[in-house]
């Protein structure tokens, strides 16, 4: 890739090959997972690091389990040894970190710190002392929140790998309905966001490489509008993965009483029906996961999402072929609900949060527009099959997950359901963790009963994800929703306005017309998408 600004390139990228050589320089120390992204010869001349010092401080940590970034312990996603794996099993991962969000206490300032605080916290590049140095320091530490943070040594297979992981998830069992709702042109939004959000993933990685201390979304946002970006950013991406969790319990009760519909129980006069019944027995499932202090073997597991994603669309391959058929042929466009379609399709490419991660945490950053490339171009094609496959085959007759369309006595339609049923189960923590974790940073330091809070802290979102979940039980109308309302906001409009701020004295004429026309784009299929989608929802609960 060329590291000069053209006049005529849509993207900017700043000299990586000083970042490069930096990068190196650590490559030979021996130790094989904390060596630093940049030099570290010569800390003392360091600038303090202005970055990750406000609140949220523990996002790139969990976010880093969140995405499986980069799973150095996985075989093939790693090193060839098994021995560090079962390591990570049974000994503290805080042993392995090195990044500022690595937290002895989970409590941190909302707002900066001082200023004469704030010179004596550098950046996690030039001030961390090599592995040998502190481990035993940091063994000794009681940490509220232990959690693996992966090395800076993740391979182009890896980072294509976490970021299917994170892009190809539940959306991909709404796609036939989106395509119901948006009729065949709807399709053209699918692969016009792809081509959308390939840039603005490629505007973050310019973003990042404007400083070499910024890591991470809220990192970018505190580039752009300061402290104040930083947490507006921070709260928005915490929402979005909230709303998913909220998802993963409609998705549960859905799925499991199509499975049991038989299913139902009586707790002194109120009966529960079996779609409700399995909605609370997940919620209890799952909240002993979430109080764990250690996710990183659930990271482990949910990185099998990507095998999930492509058995689901195989098995759907299977009952059209075998069983169904693909006899419908569709509407071409259906305007009335075209804006929940678009939602919906927005949705599919909710990764955005993650990539500033995998970018940072790669060997060879050239590479990055690679990953993306393969990311988008594999996600988008099993987006695509799965929509006109599921269109195809059952019409409007389709609902908002294709996996209640099949038919129940078939092999293929049980992997596809229990595939779909098992998966959420191994994510719900990986993603309400990071919301936790930064309403944790709240807590005084001084707190004795800090983990008692913790533990407040952690049952009351997933209690309030099962109320929600039940009170709004339309899976595909809150996806409409959260892809209109949140997707929108972080993988369209706010790289632009980000990249446009950062780097506003380098912005040629054509990168600034694209941006706008992204940022109009976005802003337009955001208002459009949630008025429908909220007008679709209060039409469902008004019944």
């Amino acid at each position: 890739m060329n590291n000069s600004v053209s006049e005529n390139s849509f993207i900017i990228e700043s000299d990586e090959d000083d970042v490069e050589k930096d990068f190196n320089k650590d490559g030979g120390d021996g130790n094989d997972s904390d060596s630093s992204s940049y030099s570290t010869e010569n800390p003392p001349q360091r600038k303090p690091s202005s970055y990750n010092i406000s609140w949220p401080q523990s996002y790139r940590q969990s976010i880093d389990l969140y995405s499986s970034v980069p799973s150095p312990n996985i075989g093939f996603l790693g090193t060839p040894s098994l021995s560090r794996l079962s390591s990570s099993f049974l000994s503290t991962s805080l042993t392995r970190r090195h990044t500022p969000e690595a937290l002895p206490s989970v409590a941190k300032p909302l707002l900066q710190e001082p200023e004469d605080e704030q010179h004596q916290r550098r950046s996690s590049h030039s001030l961390l002392p090599p592995l040998s140095s502190r481990r035993s320091s940091l063994i000794k530490k009681d940490s509220k929140v232990s959690h693996e943070v992966p090395s800076r040594h993740c391979t182009f297979g890896q980072a294509v790998l976490n970021g299917i992981n994170v892009l190809c998830g539940v959306g991909i069992l709404s796609t036939p309905y989106a395509a119901k709702e948006g009729g065949w042109f709807g399709l053209s939004v699918l692969f016009l966001f792809a081509i959308i959000s390939f840039y603005t993933g490629l505007l973050l990685r310019s973003c990042l490489d404007s400083d070499p201390e910024l890591e991470t979304y809220p990192d970018i946002g505190q580039a752009a509008f300061g402290t104040t970006g930083r947490i507006a950013i921070s709260i928005v991406l915490y929402v979005e993965l909230y709303a998913c969790c909220i998802e993963y319990i409609i998705l549960e009760g859905d799925n499991l009483s199509s499975l049991f519909p038989n299913a139902h129980l009586n707790l002194g006069g109120i009966e529960l029906d079996s779609r409700t019944l399995f909605a609370v027995i997940t919620a209890l499932a799952v909240l002993p996961t979430v109080w764990l202090r250690d996710l990183s073997i659930l990271s482990y597991i949910s990185a099998g999402g990507v095998v999930a994603s492509i058995l689901v669309v195989l098995c759907l391959l299977w009952v059209g072929v075998d069983e169904v058929g693909f006899p419908s042929k569709g509407t071409p466009l259906n305007l009335a609900t075209f804006p929940v379609a678009v939602g919906l399709y927005g949705y599919c490419y909710s990764g955005h949060a993650v990539f500033p991660n995998i970018y940072t945490s790669m060997a060879n950053r050239n590479q990055f527009p690679g990953v993306l490339l393969a990311c988008f171009g594999i996600c988008t094609l099993l987006y695509a099959g799965a929509a006109v496959m599921g269109y195809t085959m059952f019409g409007e007759a389709i609902l908002s997950q294709f996996t209640l369309n099949l038919p129940q006595e078939l092999v293929a339609t049980k992997i596809a359901v229990w595939t779909t049923v098992v998966n959420p189960f191994t994510k719900f923590a990986l993603t309400i963790s990071p919301v936790a974790m930064s309403l944790e940073e709240l807590i005084p330091s001084n707190q004795a009963k800090s983990y008692l809070y913790s533990i407040f802290i952690r049952t009351a979102l997933v209690l309030s994800t099962l109320v929600i979940g039940l009170s709004i039980p339309f899976f595909g109308l809150v996806m409409s929703l959260i892809g209109s309302l949140f997707t929108m906001l972080v993988s369209l409009i706010l790289p632009c306005v980000c990249f446009l701020k950062i780097l506003r004295g380098k912005v040629t004429r054509v990168q600034a017309t694209v941006c706008i026309t992204i940022i109009t784009v976005g802003a337009v299929c955001s208002a459009f998408g949630t008025y429908s989608a909220l007008s679709e929802i209060i039409k469902s609960l008004r019944g």
